[in-house]
């Protein structure tokens, strides 16, 4: 794949933005994960990375509430910035998939996306 980006300040717009979507997030900005309205499971994602991982521990029926409700997208689009995420985990959505099926589709397009965004800044730096 050939990026091409606009420079600024030694970094290019395309590696800029992927740092902005790989960054560590405050704890307020972390996505909390959830079974059900107000049941909060303990576990949280600060970062693109701990996402994936997040993905690939918390119970299935986590992953099912939230995909649902298009909270990962919303969380993904508005904290992290990446509306071709966004748009990828809303086709998970579409799928209509669930339990381990879900977790391995989901863990799939969220890591594609965050090597994609490595590659992309490693290309720039």
């Amino acid at each position: 794949m050939v990026l091409t980006g606009v420079w600024n300040g030694g970094l290019s717009i395309m590696a800029s933005s992927a740092l902005k979507i790989l960054r560590k997030l405050s704890r307020e900005e972390a996505f909390c994960f959830f079974i059900s309205i107000g049941n909060y499971i303990g576990e949280s994602a600060a970062s693109l990375e701990e996402f994936v991982k997040k993905i690939g521990e918390v119970d299935t029926k986590s992953l099912e509430f939230h995909l649902c409700r298009g909270d990962f997208e919303k969380w993904v689009a508005e904290v992290l910035g990446d509306e071709k995420l966004a748009e990828q985990v809303k086709g998970s959505r579409n799928l209509g998939l669930t339990g381990d099926a879900l977790r391995v589709q989901l863990y799939g397009v969220v890591l594609k996306r965050c090597e994609e965004l490595k590659r992309g800044f490693q290309t720039f730096s």
